[in-house]
């Protein structure tokens, strides 16, 4: 039977306290135990993978080799040499859009996205002639799908868009993107780090050519670890460029993937953990899981949603991940966050979750949002828990 308590002790100024974790959309605290241990063992042999020919060298490159083809498998990809291991997502974004996006031309993209996918857009706008359009979301954070192809023109290149909102959960039906980026001839950029590990995906059937992922949230993995995926059609420019361990006199970056876009030492251990988290998922089951979180979520919200002066961000008819995001009357959202905190021992996420764009079209940039983000971990027990804490703060006066 599987471990799924997330209460945990961590060291603080206090001494050692008690703590429920819901901020899974931030980062997932508890691992599965074969995630840390394969993380020890490799930080006892790797060495530098593609950096000699003797046997710590070579464990290394076998075990991330052998990450590649699960990776490769779990997103029905196209090769394991397609796929690019990076430090997390920002940096598999950056090296998507500002590789594979050319100067002065025209890209769709929408206001859910996280700062990861809007700065690099900006930057680009702003340096390299770069034309961005927004498919605007609406008050409960919805999209309209016709917008993407109302926004098309002669000079658009591609369609940057997330798989699920970090905010409210929502969940966007790349599939319908993806087919209307094939249809027009457009490459499609997915920011799957909300929904890697939580949310079936497949590059093929969803006509995907770069996904972006971060491996220290739905995967499970450790923190330091994420990759990009990439098409058949996907040409990618380099976004660093270094040592690789071969072709060491060329001047310019070796141009085979997946060494094209990996300049540097690879975070060997992290990627140990992280195969180790795939194979931990594939055993459990991703619709499983799903089930888990969703049914957490549904309890959450379901003892919340009546008392005086909560509101719940996004449409709760729309399919989304385990994310409920929430103000109380016109409290702060930091000081909701810090009473959960400091009183209870809950810990949640609140402010502005790098997601400024939606902020601004459900109302909330002056006062945040309180996020409540749920992992398979997590149990029923520390849910009613944290209703009960809602509820106090909810009494009359507790939050004037």
């Amino acid at each position: 039977m599987t471990d799924t308590r997330s209460v945990f002790r961590v060291k603080s100024g206090k001494g050692d306290i008690t703590v429920i974790y819901f901020d899974n959309a931030a980062t997932t605290i508890r691992k599965p135990d074969q995630v840390i241990r394969a993380v020890v063992e490799a930080m006892q042999t790797f060495g530098n993978s593609s950096r000699g020919s003797h046997e710590g060298a070579l464990c290394a490159a076998r075990t991330i080799f052998e990450a590649r083809r699960k990776m490769d498998h779990f997103f029905h990809g196209y090769g394991a040499d397609r796929v690019v291991f990076t430090s997390n997502s920002t940096e598999a974004l950056n090296i998507a859009i500002r590789g594979a996006i050319s100067e002065h031309a025209h890209v769709i993209s929408t206001d859910l996205e996280h700062n990861s996918v809007l700065r690099p857009l900006y930057y680009m706008r702003d340096h390299e002639g770069v034309q961005v359009d927004f498919v605007a979301a609406d008050g409960k954070g919805n999209l309209d799908y016709a917008d993407f192809e109302r926004l098309i023109t002669p000079q658009t290149q591609a369609i940057v868009c997330t798989h699920a909102s970090n905010l409210t959960g929502l969940i966007v039906d790349i599939e319908r993107i993806g087919r209307i980026a094939k249809e027009h001839g457009l490459l499609l950029i997915v920011d799957a780090s909300q929904t890697a590990g939580i949310i079936p995906i497949d590059m093929k059937k969803m006509n995907v050519d770069l996904l972006c992922f971060t491996g220290h949230k739905g995967l499970m993995g450790p923190q330091g670890t994420g990759g990009l995926l990439l098409s058949d059609r996907a040409d990618v420019k380099p976004w660093k460029t270094g040592g690789t361990g071969i072709q060491s006199f060329l001047e310019t970056q070796p141009g085979e993937l997946p060494t094209r876009l990996e300049a540097g030492t690879l975070n060997g251990h992290g990627i140990a953990g992280l195969s180790a988290a795939i194979d931990f998922i594939e055993q459990i089951g991703i619709e499983t899981i799903r089930e888990k979180e969703q049914s957490l979520l549904e309890r959450f919200c379901d003892g919340i949603r009546e008392l005086p002066g909560v509101k719940i961000y996004g449409d709760p008819t729309k399919e989304r991940t385990a994310i409920a995001a929430l103000n109380i009357g016109d409290y702060d959202s930091g000081k909701v966050s810090d009473m959960l905190s400091y009183q209870y021992g809950i810990s949640t996420r609140s402010g502005a979750h790098c997601a400024p764009r939606l902020h601004r079209a459900l109302g909330t940039v002056s006062q945040g949002a309180v996020r409540f983000s749920f992992s398979y971990f997590n149990t029923e027990e520390e849910v009613d828990r944290t209703v009960e804490a809602v509820k106090e703060i909810c009494q009359e006066g507790a939050y004037r």
